[in-house]
């Protein structure tokens, strides 16, 4: 795995409870990250991200009285959003595959369960760097290629096109 450096890197930090905060900030800054800002709840997240517009997004799914996917959407589609590609990672508890399938679908980007290790933070933070995936707008989504592994030697029924792929 590369070494990045982490140095200008601007992280957004999301999450009800302080220590998780604390945790993710402790891990951001080991790896060099030097511009933190934290939010306990969807509603301040939303007006620190107008504020100092991040390069970067962790946010936990259940924050107290609001909801991390809230957040997500808000972030996606509000007129007021000041970056609607911000790379997001949904740090939770809730790993099940369909709350999974809900956080993908919802625009997020990827996914880290809790409890966290420093080292799958970094692996998170590295996969956002080399994110080679393209946005896409649709009727009912908006967010990162929700296909990871797309093959290029696929030869069945490509589902955006009509007729078979080439």
């Amino acid at each position: 795995m590369d070494s990045y450096n982490f140095e200008k890197l601007s992280v957004l930090v999301c999450d009800d409870s302080l220590q998780i905060r604390t945790l993710v900030r402790t891990c951001l800054m080991a790896f060099g990250v030097t511009k933190i800002t934290e939010a306990s709840n969807a509603e301040a997240a939303f007006e620190r991200l107008v504020e100092t517009n991040p390069d970067l997004l962790i946010t936990d799914w259940n924050l107290g009285d609001s909801d991390g996917l809230d957040l997500v959407e808000r972030i996606r589609h509000s007129p007021e959003s000041p970056n609607p590609y911000l790379p997001i990672i949904m740090l939770t508890g809730h790993t099940e595959i369909e709350r999974v399938v809900i956080a993908r679908d919802a625009g997020v980007s990827t996914f880290l369960a809790k409890p966290m290790s420093a080292k799958s933070l970094y692996q998170r933070l590295v996969s956002m760097v080399e994110d080679k995936r393209s946005f896409i707008r649709n009727s009912d989504f908006f967010g990162p290629d929700r296909r990871f592994n797309k093959k290029s030697d696929f030869g069945g029924d490509d589902r955006r096109h009509t007729g078979a792929a080439a």
